[in-house]
Parts: C-alpha cells; sequence; structure tokens
C-alpha cells in the first residue's frame, strides 16, 4: 500500500489553489517539482518562500488558541500565515502543538509573537510545534537582536545559534531530529522584530545590521508610551519614527510589515513600498460585531431608534 501512494502522489488537500502546491507522500512534504528521492519530513516554510521570492505576503492575528479559527482562515484561502500574538494571550505547550496540526493541515506558516523574558524558551518551544516563524517584541538593543537570532538559529559554526536537537512535532518526533533537514529548516525560520522602542528607532541602522534579521514591525503604541505621548499615535513624533523604520529596513533589504485593523489604511503604506500586511484581530473582529449588532437589536426591541447606531470608536494602531 505504501510503495503504491509513493508511486501515486495524491494532492495535498487544495492543491491546485494559489499557493497549495503540495502532495504528501507517506507523511513526506515535497514542493511539486522535486523527485520523491528529495522528500523530506521536514515541512517547506511558505512565509520564507514568498519572501525570497520577493512576493507580498498577508497575515491575521489570532489571540484564541482554538484551531479551528486556523482553519478558517485557511478555508477563506487569501491569506499566507497567521500570528499568533501569544504576548497578550493565555496558552499552553499542547495549545502549540494544536495550533502547528492546523498550520499543516492548510498549508499555512505560523508565527508567534513573544515577549523579552521568553526569547529562549518560547521560540524553542513554538518551533517545535510547526511555528516557522518568531516575530520578537521589545528589542531596544544589538544584543536584544543579537539574542532573538540565536533563540531560532542552530548551534552550529558561523550561526550564532543557540538550539540544539529535539524531538519535536517539527522533526516528526523522531524522524529528523539532528538531520541536515533540521539545521536547514531553523535557518529558514523567518525572523521578524518589533521596532517600538524609543532607544531602538534611535540605533535602528545597527539593530538591522544584525546578520538573520527577516521583517520589522513598527509599534506605535509601546512607541508613543516610550516618548512619554502615551496613546497619541498620531503625534508627529510617532509618525516620523514610522517613516524612518519603514524607509530604513527597505533601503537595508530588510522586508518592513504593517499592522492594520481593516484594508482602509493601506493605501499611504503601499505608496511607499511596503508589501506585506498583517490585518485584523480574531478579538476585534467580534468585538466590532457584538457591539454594533447588540446595540441594533437592543434599539430595534426598545424603538429608541430605528436605525442602529454607529459602534463605539475603537483605538486602533500598532502594538
Amino acid at each position: 500500500m505504501l510503495e503504491q501512494e509513493a508511486a501515486n502522489p495524491q494532492p495535498w488537500p487544495g492543491a491546485g489553489r494559489p499557493g497549495r502546491a503540495h502532495v504528501l507522500i507517506k507523511r513526506h512534504w515535497r514542493s511539486a517539482p522535486q523527485s520523491s528521492e528529495e522528500t523530506t519530513t521536514m515541512r517547506p516554510n511558505r512565509l520564507r518562500q514568498k519572501l525570497n521570492a520577493g512576493e507580498p505576503t498577508i497575515g491575521t492575528h489570532i489571540l484564541s488558541t482554538w484551531p479551528t479559527l486556523v482553519e478558517l482562515i485557511g478555508d477563506a484561502e487569501n491569506y499566507d500565515y497567521v500570528e499568533f500574538t501569544a504576548e497578550y494571550a493565555p496558552f499552553t505547550m499542547h495549545d502549540l502543538d494544536n495550533l502547528g496540526r492546523a498550520f499543516e493541515l492548510k498549508n499555512l506558516a505560523g508565527m508567534i509573537k513573544i515577549e523579552q523574558k521568553q526569547y529562549t524558551h518560547q521560540a524553542m518551544r513554538a518551533i517545535g510545534s510547526g511555528f516557522q516563524s518568531v516575530l520578537f517584541a521589545d528589542i531596544r538593543t544589538v544584543a536584544d537582536a543579537e539574542l532573538c537570532v540565536a533563540a531560532v538559529r542552530a548551534e552550529t559554526p558561523g550561526t550564532g545559534g543557540r538550539l540544539g536537537v529535539g524531538m519535536r512535532r517539527d522533526v516528526a518526533t523522531v524522524l529528523e531530529g539532528g538531520s541536515p533537514a533540521y539545521v536547514d529548516a531553523l535557518n529558514e525560520v523567518v525572523i521578524a522584530i518589533m521596532v517600538e522602542k524609543r532607544e531602538c528607532v534611535e540605533d535602528l541602522e545597527a539593530i538591522l545590521s544584525v546578520p538573520g534579521i527577516d521583517m520589522v514591525q513598527f509599534g506605535s503604541s509601546d512607541f508613543s508610551m516610550s516618548l512619554g505621548l502615551t496613546g497619541q499615535r498620531s503625534h508627529p513624533e510617532v509618525v516620523k519614527a514610522e517613516r524612518k523604520t519603514i524607509e530604513t529596513a527597505l533601503k537595508m533589504g530588510k522586508h518592513p510589515r504593517v499592522e492594520l485593523a481593516d484594508i482602509a489604511g493601506a493605501k499611504p503604506y503601499l505608496a511607499m513600498g511596503v508589501k506585506h500586511f498583517c490585518i485584523g484581530w480574531d478579538v476585534r473582529i467580534l468585538y466590532n460585531w457584538w457591539r454594533t449588532n447588540g446595540a441594533g437589536m437592543r434599539a430595534m426591541l426598545t424603538g429608541e431608534a430605528a436605525v442602529a447606531p454607529a459602534p463605539q470608536p475603537v483605538k486602533t494602531g500598532t502594538y
């Protein structure tokens, strides 16, 4: 039976749709043009492939650990990756494994956002669960950036990495641990950093010169706070720092990413040359729907208004 499957590989679910050209042979992933001799249990990194090809990417955020949300995002057929914003959410190690399975099921890359005190531990466990990108928050110095790179790269000569061999999901537990394919996969993990502290913006070129950093994300909320301008995301100094972040990243060959509550604010960033966006948060989407439709239903029941009132404005901004 296995030999027959190897001779007649079945398309991976969704094959033929944009970005889903993969097949599965006895649990072995491979890109469509390769031969069966080149198969590996290490899953291709879709986000890395997009960045290497110079293609735009679209992601979305979740704070929930319910894997079905990842499946729904995959079924929407427009997203390259899902960011689990772990910095703000409760989760267990089992949750990371379950999200990793959902990423594989829907051929999505997984990104995790983690805070500074958890760089080494959470990055290691997330990668081992199947996440292929890490977004590091609270970067202030070159040393911080170097720590981020070390947290995801293999401990081999020349990489500065700190990761060794593990028996985790990313290597099919026992099949690829310590193999060359495992080391290659760690070196393909996409490293993104938050530019959200005054010190980071001031020393941005030096920080982005650290080898291994791929993507940068400006955080207007934290940055405004670090200047003593809490909540003033549209303050001229904050806007100036965001533009500096994007322009510096592009100049240095990095990929600036922008977070948006919805697509209405995308045009100015597109004009600046930004090609990578992460849009929407599950919690914001639910809150806005509940408030708008709840108010409308309440108005219909009480007769206070013929038309549902507009939802209360929600403060938006990058975190």
